[in-house]
């Protein structure tokens, strides 16, 4: 069985007892960069053997650790960080599992994308998860396009040395829209900047930036179209509702009271007089 663990994005204290557990009862763990896992696994005291399975080694590594798997050895997979399979090579495991029959499960935690959504303050209703955008021209250009129109949060990760281009070019689709750059998250010095893409950019050019980041972009504010008073008390009035019901109707989906939808219709009749 494949044990796909989310782990801690800073604070070590958030861990679940489940991933804890199956650490410590696993075979062996596939860490994405054994060093950084061996710290947690040296803080709860979990001996348990790893392997390195990463970006660089996920050809050869893969089949690999699907054989060992299908020889009944228990393995956990987790990455540096938040939840394996998220913008890492585990997706590419889990697909190698799903294509040979191997059992998995997902262990559920912590997850960057979320925990900075939610910090955002923008809309958690629907959101778009993005990850790294393309290093490829043509395609990060698509992916950026679509960003202008978009109704729905935005969610992307970002390098350091990277942010400050990546928010000049984000600032050509989304004018006055906010973003919030969050990092050093369930960290003690967690960082929330709330700001345009532009501001931003001036802020990043100013002072440095250090760590990974989140960037959480609003959405575009959806259009209200406003409705046309007088055609939708004629809409009332042809579905068999008296005038009085169909100017109150009208007033509760527009800016209108009754008396200035009564004074509209007055006025309609005076003009075809």
């Amino acid at each position: 069985m494949l044990y796909i663990c989310a782990t801690p994005i800073g604070n070590m204290e958030d861990i679940t007892l489940r991933v804890l557990r199956i650490l410590q009862e696993v075979d062996i763990i596939a860490a994405e960069d054994t060093r950084q896992t061996l710290k947690l696994l040296n803080k709860y005291d979990i001996k348990t053997p790893l392997t390195s399975y990463h970006e660089h080694n996920k050809e050869e590594k893969g089949p690999i650790l699907a054989e060992k798997l299908l020889n009944g050895v228990n393995i956990a997979l987790v990455s540096d960080a938040g939840m394996p399979g998220i913008s890492d090579p585990g997706e590419d495991l889990v697909k190698l599992c799903i294509e040979k029959n191997i059992d998995f499960t997902v262990l559920p935690g912590a997850t960057a994308a979320v925990n900075a959504l939610v910090l955002s303050g923008f809309s958690t209703r629907s959101y778009v998860f993005e990850g790294f955008l393309p290093k490829n021209k043509k395609q990060r250009r698509a992916v950026l396009e679509k960003i202008e129109a978009e109704e729905r949060s935005l969610v992307f990760y970002e390098a350091p040395h990277r942010l400050v281009d990546t928010l000049k070019e984000i600032a050509a689709y989304t004018k006055e829209r906010k973003i919030a750059a969050v990092r050093e998250l369930t960290k003690k010095h967690e960082t929330i900047l709330r700001a345009t893409a532009e501001e931003l950019a001036d802020i990043f050019e100013k002072d440095a930036p250090k760590g990974e980041f989140v960037l959480v972009v609003e959405g575009k504010k959806r259009e209200e179209k406003k409705e046309d008073p007088l055609t939708l008390y004629d809409s009332f009035i042809s579905e068999g509702f008296g005038e009085k019901e169909a100017m109150k109707k009208a007033a509760s989906l527009t800016d209108l009271g009754k008396r200035e939808i009564y004074a509209l219709i007055l006025k309609r009749k005076e003009e075809k007089i």
